[in-house]
């Protein structure tokens, strides 16, 4: 179901204190979570309560139930993912949903439009709406299905060089499901239901103030960058005969944009730097980027020179032959110099080496 239909839906509830919602007691997850919070963004479900059980009569008293009831019925506001026929995904992508993907599905376009001014059918939204389930929700729909980011059988033998803890949003909220912090301890099944309750509550706040994180940086800083880097990616042949770097008038998230434009032009593997200035004030200092293999690659496609790597001040500048350098790092990824002209010469200079 379209999302504009389903916010017309609950613009038509009369009620002064909001649709009731349900989802399940017991354990929680960040999908759940999420999904609470992302109904409560909406003008109609601010004020609504909320009900924990799994107990059908109660649900069925409710407006709106999410994670549980074995039903996915939009129609009547059933959002469940949990029976065994169900099989929907995102529009273009191929994880299957849990509550989180569901809820955001039919009325993610809706809150975008609230949260950012923009009319909800214009491209600006369905950019948004694409963007956040893709680097957003589609993981917590994987996480609550079991779905592993990877294929197994590319994956057989493969060993971790490190512990990296698995810290992530479900595994957050996984945390809170521990009555650890609680002073005293209920004494009966009410106050147990209270406590857990207001758990759950903390884990949607922690779910949705991300969401709102992720929503406000791609609204207000990834997408006004697109523009940027198509400009600046088109003058690249300005700074270096083969297109080989890009200069930007000012710091954006441009990688993600980069390698889109170069999967489009075919041009992938080209450019090899990226300069920007780290302010915005006259006389700010410089920033020298080799550009990665992928946009998720620690791989460089020309890292800065090996014998720059690790020096900083006079004895880079000594090193390089160029005024004005700060630093190179030592995997020779990133560098920096106090003037565009020395962080220009520091790319063409390394181009050659």
């Amino acid at each position: 179901m379209a999302t504009e239909q389903a916010a017309k839906r609950l613009k038509t509830n009369g009620s002064t204190e909001g649709p009731l919602i349900g989802t399940h007691n017991g354990h929680f997850h960040a999908d759940e979570a999420l999904a609470v919070y992302l109904l409560r963004l909406l003008p109609t479900y601010n004020p609504s309560s909320l009900v924990r059980t799994r107990d059908p009569a109660l649900l069925s008293k409710c407006h709106t139930v999410v994670d549980v009831g074995g039903e996915y019925e939009p129609a009547g506001n059933r959002y469940d993912h949990h029976q065994r026929t169900f099989d929907t995904t995102f529009p273009s992508r191929p994880t299957k949903l849990s509550s989180a993907g569901l809820v955001y599905m039919h009325f993610g376009k809706p809150i975008i439009a609230l949260r950012t001014g923009l009319p909800e059918k214009s491209a600006e939204v369905d950019t948004l709406w694409n963007k956040l389930y893709q680097d957003f929700i589609e993981a917590l729909d994987a996480h609550d299905n079991g779905i592993s980011a990877y294929n197994p059988a590319d994956t057989k033998g493969l060993q971790k060089r490190f512990n990296d803890s698995g810290i992530n949003l479900g595994s957050l909220v996984g945390d809170l499901n521990d009555p650890f912090e609680e002073d005293e301890k209920p004494s009966s099944p009410e106050e147990v239901q209270v406590a857990e309750d207001k758990r759950f509550l903390n884990a949607s706040k922690l779910m949705g103030t991300s969401f709102l994180r992720k929503l406000n940086y791609y609204a207000n800083a990834w997408l006004p960058a697109r523009t940027l880097v198509r400009e600046t990616y088109a003058a690249r042949f300005e700074n270096d005969a083969k297109g080989r770097v890009m200069v930007f008038p000012q710091g954006c998230p441009w990688k993600d944009h980069l390698y889109t434009l170069e999967d489009v032009e075919g041009t992938h593997g080209q450019l090899l730097y990226v300069l920007y200035p780290e302010g915005q004030h006259e006389g700010s200092k410089w920033r020298v980027q080799a550009v990665s293999v992928s946009k998720d690659s620690f791989e460089s496609r020309k890292p800065l020179p090996e014998a720059w790597r690790g020096l900083r001040d006079e004895e880079l500048s000594s090193k390089s032959g160029i005024d004005g350098c700060i630093f190179v790092h030592a995997s020779g990824f990133i560098g920096g110099n106090t003037s565009k002209a020395g962080a220009l010469a520091m790319v063409t200079k390394a181009i050659d080496m």
